[in-house]
């Protein structure tokens, strides 16, 4: 096994594009893969971040989400002023619809790996170029599964 294999070239261009972007998620992101790639650990820790991975961002995202109210910043008197919000209703409509919409995607990631190949590219140059934040694959698999299914009502 070369370090300088398609695979970690690829990488390397990845953490090229990330620093000059400056984008930390994707630097740490990339660094980690060719750490254990490079100390031959990949064979092992590949599949269980491939099959895991977003189990566990998910989890990490739900945790930062959920520590305003672990520590008291969000109770009950916020939740019954926020209800008396229309902008709120509109944000727990969305949360909904988002979430629906990312479950659709897992499917969609676990299935077809051609379309996982280009949304992967699709979000790390979300990422890379535009400053975006890398949870765009399951929204983004999400959208194109209704997408992909619209198409199929219509044909």
């Amino acid at each position: 096994m070369s370090i300088f294999s398609q695979p970690t070239i690829f990488l390397l261009i990845l953490l090229a594009i990330a620093l000059i972007a400056k984008n930390s998620s994707l630097i740490i992101a990339v660094a980690v893969l060719v750490i254990v790639k490079t100390v031959g650990l990949g064979d092992k820790v590949f599949p269980i971040f491939q099959s895991k991975g977003i189990s566990w961002g998910v989890t990490i995202i739900t945790i930062a989400v959920l520590v305003p109210i672990a520590n008291g910043e969000i109770g009950f008197k916020q939740l019954g002023e926020a209800v008396k919000s229309s902008y709120a209703w509109i944000a727990m409509g969305a949360g909904i619809f988002v979430a629906i919409i990312a479950s659709k995607g897992i499917i969609l990631l676990q299935n077809d790996p051609h379309i996982t190949t280009a949304l992967v590219f699709g979000t790390i140059l979300a990422v890379a170029v535009f400053q975006g934040i890398a949870v765009g694959p399951l929204i983004g698999a999400g959208i194109a599964y209704m997408a992909m299914k619209v198409v199929e009502f219509f044909t």
